[in-house]
């Protein structure tokens, strides 16, 4: 009778086993947006930066369209603020309204506005 159980509990043991196996042996989870990959490994580069579209440029202040914010958001532009295009150091004439850019922002501590540290367009590496 002793025999009879201990095969029994063996044989239950090995099923399980055997199913969890199976388990492990199907094809990973599909991501929703296969078509373009996994954002967050994609654009890693850019994560902390602010995307939109400039409204309005000229030489000491950018307003961006369709941010996070959800409404238009101004940036105070700085002599250190530095532009990249395609991964090359590039300047804010060459920016127009329309351009899709990502910006590096802080805020100012006494006034409250956002300062751009960096701005960058086209495809590049940011350093």
């Amino acid at each position: 009778m002793m025999k009879r159980i201990s095969i029994l509990t063996a044989a239950i043991l090995c099923s399980l086993c055997a199913g969890l196996a199976l388990r492990a042996q199907h094809e990973p989870t599909k991501s929703d947006n296969a078509r373009f990959g996994d954002p967050t490994s994609t654009a890693r580069i850019y994560q902390d930066y602010l995307y939109g579209v400039i409204k309005s440029i000229n030489s000491s202040e950018m307003v961006l369209d369709k941010t996070q914010f959800g409404v238009d958001k101004p940036f105070k532009l700085e002599r250190k603020t530095k532009f990249i295009h395609d991964g090359k150091p590039s300047s804010r004439d060459k920016l127009k309204v329309g351009d899709q850019v990502w910006v590096d922002a802080k805020k100012d501590k006494k006034s409250g506005e956002m300062i751009a540290k960096k701005v960058v367009t086209g495809v590049g590496v940011v350093r």
